[in-house]
């Protein structure tokens, strides 16, 4: 069943945001440590004031509220989504998924260079994880990316689509992996800018791992030494932390933000790349639907399944990836290609983690051409 739908928060609500902002209680700081030790406070400081007095939900409000959003249920979950129609005389069918600690809202960038451009233009599907957003949450096990990568097959066959694209970044590229995976019958081409760190072809025994990819391994540890320590809690203890995070505003802006500028390519200003009512609307989305918890709980769904192929394993399908140079540890081509076939690779100049907020067009022009290809 899939219904209308429209975003509305009660006044009340964002009266206690306020209230929460306002009343927050500061911690410490060592002196100039900027972001070194995690969100620097000036920064968050300045955001949340902005936040207090001059932010405008219903501004975003009637954005969302722009485009055409739904509501579908599929086997009991309900998959909140906006569907925009392409105005093009050709219309690829494509299903694009945003990642954590994004949203739906990461993708309103691209809605217009995707559905209106008349030579080639995309009938776009932005759904919110389950979990997030205005989606339903799962509160049994099991939730994870191939999960959701069933209910997004049923979701788009349900609204009339039988071939489709697959889109998606961070979370968005493992369910979209899996639509390929498990259904290539269903899908016309998988673009990607991101593939998880914790990807494992299948290796026949005796193959030696390359030295390109032992060097990845080495640059991955580094990394998760120094950064991944939101991953570790968020794959083990995620309830314990959402305690602080679901009912502190300033807690959650810190927690999300701290990732926001660091994955992103930003010239050490996260201003560069985003604005405070993009940064903030990301955020209040999160706050007002009560959804923190709820979306790092897929990290530890995923832990228990990660993106390991086996034997018989290999994506078939046509598939783009877009490498942005700011993003987080990506395997080397050779290794991606052990799964993945790659007839299309793209090294772009700039963008990082966020590429649909950050490098809307870069993406856009990319998703375009990748599909071009295959018509």
């Amino acid at each position: 069943m899939i219904e209308p739908f429209s975003a509305h928060i009660s006044e009340e609500i964002l009266d206690d945001l306020k209230t929460r902002i306002r009343n927050t209680r500061w911690t410490d700081e060592i002196r100039n440590s900027d972001w070194h030790y995690g969100t620097s406070q000036s920064f968050l400081k300045d955001l949340c004031h902005y936040w207090l007095n001059n932010f405008d939900w219903r501004k975003v409000e009637a954005e969302i509220n722009s485009f055409p959003n739904f509501i579908g249920t599929i086997d009991d979950h309900e998959i909140h989504f906006i569907l925009v129609k392409g105005k093009g005389e050709n219309c690829i069918p494509l299903i694009v998924t945003h990642g954590w600690p994004g949203s739906f809202i990461e993708m309103i960038k691209l809605i217009p260079m995707l559905t209106e451009d008349k030579d080639l233009s995309f009938d776009l599907v932005i759904p919110s994880i389950i979990g997030f957003g205005y989606s339903g949450a799962s509160t049994v096990d099991g939730c994870n990316s191939e999960f959701i990568a069933d209910l997004w097959r049923k979701l788009m066959l349900e609204l009339g689509y039988k071939r489709f694209g697959a889109q998606g970044g961070d979370i968005g590229s493992g369910i979209s992996t899996w639509l390929a995976l498990k259904f290539p019958e269903n899908i016309i081409g998988l673009h990607v800018n991101y593939i998880s760190s914790s990807y494992k072809p299948y290796m026949k025994e005796g193959k030696q791992i390359t030295s390109e990819v032992l060097e990845f391994q080495k640059f991955v540890k580094i990394w998760s030494s120094r950064e991944g320590a939101y991953s570790n809690i968020q794959s083990t203890k995620p309830q314990t932390l959402a305690y602080g995070l679901n009912d502190s505003p300033v807690g959650l802006c810190a927690w999300i933000m701290e990732k926001f500028n660091a994955w992103s390519d930003n010239d050490c200003n996260i201003y560069n790349v985003f604005s405070k009512d993009e940064l903030l609307a990301n955020v209040t989305l999160y706050w007002i639907t009560k959804s923190i918890h709820s979306s790092m709980r897929i990290y530890s769904e995923n832990s228990k399944h990660p993106l390991q192929f086996g034997e018989n394993d290999f994506i078939k399908v046509p598939v783009g990836f877009a490498k942005f140079p700011k993003e987080l540890p990506t395997p080397p081509r050779s290794y991606i290609e052990e799964s993945f076939n790659i007839t299309h690779w793209t090294e772009m100049p700039s963008g990082g983690h966020f590429a649909a907020m950050e490098q809307p067009k870069l993406l856009a022009y990319d998703i375009k051409n990748f599909f071009k290809s295959l018509i």
